[in-house]
């Protein structure tokens, strides 16, 4: 494709070059790829112009003056221009798909799962985008994500075009307010916007928690219809600063609600209430907070036209999503369940939800991240001291921050409550500890890393799968 095609307002003397590929990685450039600089928070493309000359690129795209032998187009901001110039140069892809997009602190990869179960239940060809996996139907895609829950805008136009090619009608996707913020979506017009919730994550980049609203927000400014959770205060704003809304939840003035909950380790059970009448809804993934992503899916699809007899189908049918109050098979009298809860609210929700239906002890294991919001850690603290019978703190992807300072940024919040804990920063020992104390009807939960396989340690990621980890430990002590 020809430069002229893929820049607005290109410089005549660059018009006819040839573009074979764009990338913003140096090291995937080759003979005839534009490389586009952007600027990152580890690291500046500019730095890396040179070597992609080198290598071979025909043209680059840069914010900064730069001096390198091949001819370079000056833009006000690279992450805008490559959004849209990868949207160019795949034939916009997103035009032939019906978008639906999940944003929120939690729930989003549970929803776009249920989501997906819905509308194949009408019969649709569904592709989902997100922090699990990027599958159409239950085909694995080949585009990999270097951004862990919307890809950048790149990759992302990269995904829409194979999913195009294999056939989706429907992408359902999680969208971040990093993404959101980084024009990651870009040009990209939703068919529907989800709002799960809004709770403390992230600070360490938006600042402020209205900053991180006015993210979140920005969804429903590029979507047609919107569906929000109306019992979250700033679901309630989003509701009342734009327009197209569906309101779901369990208070009353919500068009779409739920009553009549029951909560077992096997699910949730409710009536769902739409439209002046009651149906019967289930959900095979536990816990109140269950209820709610369910709401959201619900009301995504019936925005969409689909009928409330196949949304409630769709709602049985979905299987438990990996790394969400997923159970770990063992052959013990108690019971391991690995969750990714990674915020304050998320830990919250997922300790209430054990204790709902725990016959002994509910203990916990959490860390957090290194390098990012260290305000949320004495708040988890807090959380896990005040409703667990027992709370193990440990290490949790520390990147290059001291595990023990984290560890003991968190036991400052335990500190304020009288809840039993330990520490053990080793999360591979911690997780030994817990198996050897469990007691008949006792439930771990494993927080934390949810369907991440690996710990990051400095730069490096190290494999780290819990489930493999409960296995070794269990053959140990049998």
């Amino acid at each position: 494709m020809l430069a002229g095609e893929l820049i607005k307002n290109c410089p005549e003397a660059v018009r006819g070059i040839n573009i074979r590929s764009i990338t913003d990685d140096s090291r995937k450039v080759t003979e005839g790829s534009m490389f586009v600089c952007i600027k990152g928070y580890e690291t500046d493309g500019h730095l890396f112009a040179i070597s992609a000359a080198a290598r071979g690129a025909a043209l680059i795209v840069a914010e900064d003056e730069i001096d390198v032998s091949v001819p370079v187009v000056y833009v006000d901001d690279s992450r805008k221009a490559i959004a849209e110039m990868a949207a160019e140069f795949y034939g916009h892809p997103a035009d032939k798909l019906s978008l639906i997009g999940i944003t929120g602190t939690n729930g989003k990869t549970t929803i776009t799962y249920l989501v997906k179960s819905i509308l194949e239940a009408a019969g649709k060809r569904v592709g989902v985008i997100g922090t699990n996996q990027n599958i159409i139907g239950d085909k694995l895609l080949l585009t990999k994500s270097t951004t862990p829950t919307t890809p950048n805008a790149l990759e992302l136009q990269q995904l829409f075009d194979e999913m195009v090619y294999h056939g989706a009608e429907y992408v359902v996707m999680e969208v971040s307010s990093h993404a959101l913020e980084l024009e990651r979506v870009r040009g990209c017009e939703f068919s529907v916007g989800v709002f799960t919730n809004l709770t403390q994550d992230h600070l360490d980049f938006h600042g402020t928690m209205e900053n991180y609203y006015r993210a979140k927000a920005k969804l429903f400014d590029i979507s047609k219809r919107g569906v929000v959770n109306y019992d979250d205060e700033y679901g309630k704003r989003i509701a009342e600063e734009h327009k197209d809304i569906l309101t779901v939840g369990l208070s009353d003035g919500c068009e779409l609600k739920a009553e009549n909950i029951k909560i077992t380790s096997r699910g949730a059970e409710f009536d769902m209430l739409y439209g002046g009448s009651r149906y019967a809804a289930k959900i095979r993934i536990p816990g109140m907070f269950s209820v709610y992503n369910a709401l959201c899916a619900a009301g995504a699809a019936l925005v969409l036209g689909v009928d409330v007899e196949t949304v409630i189908k769709g709602l049985a049918d979905a299987p438990g999503v990996v790394g969400r109050v997923e159970v770990v098979p063992t052959d013990t009298d108690y019971s391991v369940i690995i969750d990714y809860a990674h915020t304050p609210d998320g830990l919250e929700n997922v300790i209430k939800c054990v204790k709902g239906f725990a016959e002994g002890r509910t203990i916990t294991l959490f860390g957090c991240g290194g390098d990012r919001d260290n305000t949320k850690r004495p708040i988890m603290g807090e959380i896990a001291g005040r409703l667990s019978d027992l709370s193990i703190i440990t290490s949790d992807n520390p990147r290059t921050e001291d595990p023990e300072k984290i560890v003991r940024d968190i036991e400052a919040g335990m500190k304020k409550t009288d809840g039993e804990y330990v520490l053990i920063t080793d999360r591979r020992k911690a997780i030994g500890y817990a198996l050897g104390i469990a007691k008949k009807g006792d439930v771990i939960i494993l927080a934390g890393k949810g369907q991440e396989t690996y710990q990051i340690i400095g730069k490096e990621k190290f494999d780290f799968d819990e489930r493999i980890e409960v296995y070794k430990h269990l053959k140990k002590q049998g």
